[in-house]
């Protein structure tokens, strides 16, 4: 896992379903998904909350903690989405590389995301290691972690 993957808003790009099957050129196996190499990567600090926030948008902060809003509303309804449908926190994310540093929660995140099968990380869209499961993702295109 990768420092430079880990957006401003707290997400881990490693584990996000477009950057996953950029990662691994899962098209070729049928699928046609949006690729992304992640945000600080391609260049956009952070998709989603980039165009909202001016700080993120010109690149002022690398984290939106660093932010006197932080968290925001829109950072707020992102994470409770994420919480919800992902099994993971943004904010929860950000409070501990706050408290703790990008390295420390580099090493959780491996810990916590890592497939026990391959060693490959776990997708948090939908709770498949895309090394070992992808037959579960080929047979319904739309697996979710609740599907299971």
């Amino acid at each position: 896992m990768e420092e430079k993957l880990i957006a401003p808003c707290g997400m881990n790009c490693s584990l996000c379903i477009a950057y996953q099957f950029w990662e691994k050129d899962l098209n070729k196996k049928g699928f046609h998904r949006k690729y992304c190499p992640g945000c600080i990567p391609r260049g956009e600090n952070c998709t989603y909350m980039a165009n909202q926030c001016e700080l993120l948008g010109k690149g002022k902060v690398r984290f939106c903690f660093e932010c006197e809003v932080f968290p925001c509303k829109r950072l707020k309804a992102l994470d409770k989405r994420y919480r919800t449908k992902y099994h993971m926190s943004m904010i929860d994310n950000l409070e501990f590389i706050k408290g703790h540093g990008i390295e420390r929660f580099l090493v959780k995140e491996e810990e916590k995301w890592r497939c026990p099968e391959c060693e490959e990380f776990i997708c948090a869209h939908n709770g498949l290691c895309l090394n070992c499961n992808i037959e579960k993702l080929q047979l319904n295109k739309k697996y979710r972690w609740n599907d299971y």
